[in-house]
């Protein structure tokens, strides 16, 4: 019997929400969300009435020894966060990782994960890929960096519009401003959009053009 679910949320529009999704969040006995003011909207708009507990990066260390408790006697959990599929550069590995070593059935459905579409629209040969996530913000950012001027397939990456600049930045210093590169934002939402390009035409794009968004990046792997 599956006790613990991981359920992947829309990223943008709420009609790529699962039929499957809906009802494993109507049948568990708690959500696990990220944030329940969030999820909170989500939850109205499938009217669902399952109770919820925030889960989230903060205090996942904390709680997770007595969720797996909870889930031994036969609770029924769900895990959600605020957009995509959880575990994704997103709290849900430490819970997984605990509730197996418990001998709990886990099961993640599929769904809603932002760097496929950007993957398959980014127009570059996607046979291969390495998924980067986010940088590190400061330490340990540089030694990421030029582990990824060794990576021959394609890189991908998640950043906010508050750094995509820089990111553009350091990628274009380490791989070379003329690394073939695709940006994708606001997946699956009204004004998404994908650019591309090679980093230094992607760079002058958003200095003209103020980044808005989450972004994924694809990067051309080393030739």
């Amino acid at each position: 019997m599956i006790q613990l679910f991981l359920v992947p949320t829309p990223i943008g529009n709420l009609e790529d929400m699962t039929f499957r999704a809906i009802k494993v969040l109507k049948e568990a006995d708690l959500i696990l969300a990220e944030d329940t003011r969030t999820s909170g909207k989500l939850l109205k708009h499938f009217t669902i009435d399952t109770p919820q507990k925030s889960y989230h990066m903060h205090n996942e260390h904390e709680l997770t020894e007595n969720l797996v408790k909870q889930l031994k006697e036969g609770a029924v959990f769900a895990l959600i966060t605020d957009a995509g599929t959880p575990g994704i550069s997103d709290p849900g590995y430490l819970l997984v990782r605990e509730a197996t070593k418990a001998g709990i059935e886990v099961s993640c459905l599929p769904g809603a994960t932002a760097f496929v579409p950007a993957l398959v629209n980014s127009a570059l040969p996607n046979n291969h890929f390495y998924f980067e996530g986010f940088l590190p913000v400061k330490k340990g950012r540089q030694t990421r960096l030029k582990f990824l001027e060794t990576i021959d397939s394609l890189i991908v990456l998640y950043e906010s519009p508050y750094k995509i600049l820089k990111t553009l930045g350091d990628l274009a210093t380490h791989l070379g401003d003329g690394r073939r590169a695709s940006i994708s934002r606001e997946i699956s939402k009204f004004y998404e959009e994908t650019k591309r390009g090679s980093l230094l035409e992607l760079m002058d794009h958003f200095k003209k053009n103020s980044p808005k968004g989450e972004f994924v990046i694809i990067v051309e792997g080393r030739s």
